[in-house]
């Protein structure tokens, strides 16, 4: 059983009658600007992490002040 263009049809027709056109731009668009947010966010993570941070140097550093 797969799903047929008639079936895709009536559901996209129910959803406009339903929500509008306008209704489902302005939805469509906030989903753009999520979407690049997200990637301005994993971009800025990348950069952010350039270099490894090496876990057992900090514990020796704290283990000395002591």
């Amino acid at each position: 059983m797969s799903i047929g263009i008639w079936q895709i049809a009536i559901v996209v027709i129910l959803v406009v009658l339903l929500f509008g056109r306008g209704k489902i731009s302005s939805l469509m668009g906030d989903v753009a600007k999520g979407i690049k947010s997200f990637k301005k966010g994993m971009a800025s993570d990348v950069t952010d992490e350039s270099k490894p941070k090496n876990i057992s140097d900090e514990n020796k550093d704290s283990d000395n002040k002591d």
